[in-house]
């Protein structure tokens, strides 16, 4: 019997739970946000850790003495002290692709919902209970505007095909995908509506800061589903405020949760322009099969001493040479 610890247990995984218990494993769920002191003490004899949002940071790492795998049953790693893992001999994997067109499909439907004013105007019926077509609300349309992807991964890919599908021309910037744009700010000011679906690392913290969004045109929109640090959101809500750009959707923030009191970012709640969704875009019955099933996967390889799998491309994870296989 090993112990597992699970964090973030807010985000059900009822299938990987019910799995290692019925093994006859000791499985202890932390919820989210858990301090860093209790995360300590609760894994210093796991052999598994499993995480979703909670920081593991060295000090959680090093003290870990029978720690055989981490795995994140997520796609973002950014939380977890890889250096540290690495340094220790334990490997680090990730669930990549249980969620590509389930986000991709989130970010569209923001963008719509965005274009549409679907949010000024659900408020309006639920007000008044009807309108009429006045120009408050004259809408937008998708077909034969730009959209700008800031990363083309999988993510990004999967939006890039449901935008030609829309007959939208598509730009892109990522420097590890050849045929993209070279300079971020210039494809920005060809934008109609920028999409963000890169990783969060060193490179991209507040990748799209104050001077990419003045590089952005009055008119254009902003979606991000992927890391709230990739923008500088202390810059985005200014640009908002004084109408340099003219909306945002989001489903991801820096802080999280976001709330509509004593947060950075509260003011957004009061924007029509604003559409906030609460890290969700993943969340589907698919997607969580998905993940559900490739997570026990993983925690099964950990348990049985078996080469842990990392199917992510993230350099960060592919560094990795001791307890691990790699597949494309």
């Amino acid at each position: 019997m090993a112990r597992v610890v699970r964090t973030d247990r807010e985000l059900e995984l009822p299938g990987v739970d019910a799995a290692l218990r019925a093994a006859g494993h000791e499985l202890v769920l932390l919820q989210d946000g858990v301090p860093e002191e209790i995360l300590v003490h609760e894994t210093r004899e796991a052999e598994l850790l499993l995480m979703c949002y909670t920081p593991v940071t060295r000090r959680v790492i090093e003290a870990a003495s029978k720690l055989k795998g981490i795995v994140k049953y997520g796609v973002g790693i950014d939380a977890i002290d890889i250096p540290a893992a690495r340094q220790r001999g334990i490997p680090v994997a990730n669930v990549p692709e249980y969620a590509e067109e389930t986000v991709a499909e989130g970010a569209f439907a923001l963008l719509m919902a965005l274009v549409k004013k679907l949010k000024p105007l659900q408020r309006a019926m639920e007000r008044a209970g009807w309108v009429w077509p006045t120009q408050e609300w004259l809408a937008g349309e998708l077909a034969g505007k730009t959209v700008g992807l800031v990363g083309l991964g999988r993510i990004g890919s999967s939006f890039a095909r449901m935008a030609g599908a829309f007959r939208m021309r598509v730009l892109a910037f990522d420097p590890y995908v050849g045929g993209t744009a070279t300079d971020l700010r210039a494809m920005l000011a060809e934008c109609d509506f920028v999409s963000v679906h890169c990783v969060l690392n060193d490179e991209t913290r507040h990748l799209i800061g104050e001077a990419e969004l003045r590089a952005m045109r009055p008119a254009a929109v902003l979606v991000n589903v992927s890391r709230g640090a990739i923008v500088d959101e202390t810059a985005l809500l200014r640009a908002l405020q004084e109408k340099r750009i003219a909306g945002a959707a989001l489903d991801v923030y820096s802080r999280e949760p976001l709330k509509k009191t004593g947060h950075p970012l509260s003011a957004l709640y009061a924007m029509d322009n604003v559409i906030l969704s609460p890290h969700l875009t993943f969340y589907s019955r698919e997607a969580m099969a998905r993940l559900e099933a490739e997570t026990l996967e993983r925690c099964r390889e950990v348990l049985e001493g078996k080469p842990l799998t990392v199917r992510s491309r993230d350099p960060r994870l592919r560094a990795q040479i001791r307890g691990v296989r790699f597949v494309d």
